[in-house]
């Protein structure tokens, strides 16, 4: 049985070998490149065959071209190796691209006028809140308000638009959390594997089809957490999110899309809305004690902001600069 079973499994082995060999030909040399390059956060090929790659701290570049049939090459070996298909009845897929776990996200047509994707690359380099100072992203006075808000155990919030870089930006938080407190244990929800931890104490968990976030905090509650990170905040678990905050699990981060600070909390009573109409800007104010806004400038990425959260009063919350 054991030899069956050997054999089995080296079977399985070899067909995924030949799997990953071709998925490397078809991405070809310069997209491979790119995705060992720890400075690169996305790749890019649009309908007309353009490739383009996004960098930390830069701006959008184009690098290269690939055609149609090369990406639907592509895009077929991706879904061979994770046992599904894509085709007109089924244009897009949603992934982790299997050669590194970054997230694969394929369109053909009808629903674009040709094959586009885009690969947001997996981190392999946590960037400290050193390197956001050095490279110009943020202040030093910025650095020391974040930090200092790490080592006090206020939850932060940090906001910014589409590709602003607040889930690298959280990574270097998490970092400061785990040189701040190594000794606390972690959990971290997402809906894909884009967080690093470097506690050694942590739980990763990930949503599936059947569970979502919400319920993902459920059962963080039972799994004895000092912090909580929440990758995302998209819908009504930023309430549980906040009330496990403010309840003995003080010193999380999340994310949510805002265009700054004042703007992240009113985003905030947008997603509690779809759990409760009661109003929850005490909640807020209490739970959420320093948000940082990231933003792209004509000068590349920026952290605007880094506001205290002083409470909510007479209808509205009061920020205070804490950098």
């Amino acid at each position: 049985m054991d030899g069956g079973n050997g054999r089995v499994a080296s079977v399985s082995d070899e067909l995924q070998r030949r799997l990953t060999e071709k998925l490397r030909r078809e991405l070809g040399s310069l997209i491979c490149g790119f995705l060992a390059d720890p400075d690169v956060i996305e790749i890019m090929l649009n309908p007309d065959g353009q490739i383009w790659v996004d960098r930390l701290g830069g701006d959008m570049e184009r690098v290269g071209t690939m055609t149609a049939m090369q990406a639907e090459s592509l895009m077929g070996t991706v879904a061979a190796s994770l046992r599904t298909t894509i085709t007109r009845e089924t244009p897009y897929l949603e992934c982790e691209l299997p050669l590194d776990g970054s997230r694969f996200e394929a369109l053909i047509p009808p629903i674009v006028s040709a094959p586009t994707f885009t690969i947001r690359r997996k981190a392999t380099k946590v960037f400290t809140l050193a390197d956001y100072v050095s490279s110009g992203i943020m202040t030093a006075r910025q650095r020391t308000a974040i930090e200092r808000a790490v080592l006090e155990r206020q939850n932060i919030l940090v906001v910014g638009g589409t590709t602003t870089g607040k889930t690298t930006l959280t990574n270097a938080i998490l970092r400061a959390i785990a040189e701040a407190s190594p000794n606390h244990r972690l959990v971290v929800i997402e809906d894909t594997a884009e967080l690093q931890c470097t506690i050694e104490n942590h739980v990763m968990l990930r949503t599936s089809l059947n569970v979502d976030q919400l319920m993902l905090l459920k059962f963080t509650m039972r799994l004895r957490p000092d912090r909580i990170c929440l990758g995302e905040a998209r819908g009504p678990e930023a309430l549980a999110l906040l009330k496990a905050w403010n309840t003995g699990h003080p010193g999380g981060v999340c994310t949510v899309h805002a265009n700054n600070a004042r703007a992240g909390v009113i985003r905030l009573e947008q997603l509690i809305a779809e759990a409760t109409p009661a109003p929850m800007g005490t909640l807020i104010g209490e739970a959420v004690n320093v948000i940082v806004s990231i933003a792209k400038t004509a000068e590349g990425r920026r952290v605007k902001e880094v506001l205290s959260v002083k409470g909510f009063r007479d209808g509205d919350y009061l920020f205070e600069d804490a950098a």
